[in-house]
C-alpha cells in the first residue's frame, strides 16, 4: 500500500484507474507487480486467505474475479471448485494471468468504469479484491456488478481501511478529511519499473450507502486476522504488534437484493 510501517512498500491487489492514464499503469510493473504479490504479506497472508474464508465452500459456483490481476485469487478458487472468469484492464497482468492459469482459462480486458461484456444474472459470485478503492465513483461498477450476479447472489469485496489514511494523517500532525471521497497518489517501483499509482478514500458511510444503492444487503463486515504464520514468516513487520490484527483493509460479503 505504500504507507508508513507494516504497510510499507507491500503492493495491493489492483485496477487501473479510469480518470487518467498517467496512473495504474500495470502494464509496466506486471512481472515485479507479479512477483511480489505471490509471497508479500499484505497479499499472500492476509487479504487472499481472508477472502477464501469468506467465500466458503464454492465448488460448482460460477465467480467472476475483477481485477484479477495475476491471477492468484482466481487460482485458488478454481482449485476449490468453481467455474472462474477473470477481467482485468491491464493487458499485461492478463498476460501473467494467462501464464499461470494456462490457456483455456477465461480472461478478458474490461474496465470496470464501463460495461461488462456477460448477460444478467451470469455469476453467482463476484470478487472485487482490492478493487474499488481505485475509482472515484463506485455507483457505475457497482451496478455492473449486480446486474451481472443472479439474484441472492454475492459481492465478496476488500478495500483499503477508511480508517487508516485518517489515522495516519492525525498521527502526522495533519487535519485528517476522513469526511470527504479524497484522492492520493503513490509512486510503486517494482522490477525495476515505476508507475504513479492513484487511490479514492471515503468514509464508511459513503461505501455502505453505495452498495444499498446498488441494490446489495450487507451480509459480513469483517476486519481478519492475518495468517498466523505471517509473525514468524515477517518478524520485522510485527515487531511491535501484539495481538491477531492490523488496520490494513475492511471486507465485506453483500448479497444481491
Amino acid at each position: 500500500m505504500g504507507h508508513n510501517g507494516l504497510m510499507s512498500a507491500m503492493p495491493e491487489k489492483h485496477v487501473e484507474a479510469a480518470s487518467s492514464s498517467r496512473f495504474n499503469d500495470y502494464d509496466r510493473i506486471a512481472e515485479g507487480y507479479t512477483a511480489e504479490n505471490e509471497t508479500s504479506l499484505l497479499n499472500a497472508y492476509y487479504e487472499r486467505p481472508a477472502m477464501l474464508e469468506l467465500a466458503g465452500d464454492v465448488t460448482g459456483r460460477r465467480i467472476l474475479d475483477v481485477g484479477c490481476g495475476s491471477g492468484p485469487l482466481f487460482s485458488a478458487l478454481r482449485d476449490r471448485g468453481a467455474t472462474v472468469t477473470g477481467v482485468d484492464a491491464s493487458a499485461g497482468m492478463l498476460e501473467m494471468a494467462r501464464r499461470r492459469l494456462g490457456a483455456d482459462a477465461d480472461l478478458r480486458v474490461a474496465d470496470l468504469a464501463g460495461p461488462l461484456p456477460f448477460p444478467d444474472d451470469a455469476f453467482d459470485d463476484v470478487t472485487a479484491s482490492l478493487v474499488l478503492h481505485y475509482l472515484e465513483d463506485w455507483g457505475p461498477t457497482l451496478a455492473e456488478l449486480r446486474r451481472v450476479l443472479r439474484p441472492g447472489g454475492r459481492l465478496l469485496v476488500s478495500v483499503d481501511h477508511p480508517f487508516v489514511i485518517p489515522l495516519m494523517q492525525h498521527m502526522a500532525g495533519e487535519k485528517p478529511k476522513y469526511f470527504e471521497t479524497r484522492n492520493r497518489t503513490e509512486e510503486w517501483t517494482m522490477g525495476g519499473q515505476a508507475a504513479q499509482m492513484s487511490f479514492w478514500g471515503r468514509p464508511l458511510h459513503a461505501m455502505t450507502e453505495a452498495f444499498a444503492a446498488a441494490g446489495f444487503r450487507i451480509s459480513v463486515i469483517s476486519e481478519p486476522p492475518f495468517v498466523p504464520e505471517a509473525r514468524e514468516l515477517f518478524p520485522e513487520e510485527f515487531r511491535e504488534i501484539t495481538g491477531t490484527r492490523f488496520l490494513c483493509f475492511l471486507f465485506f460479503v453483500l448479497e444481491a437484493g
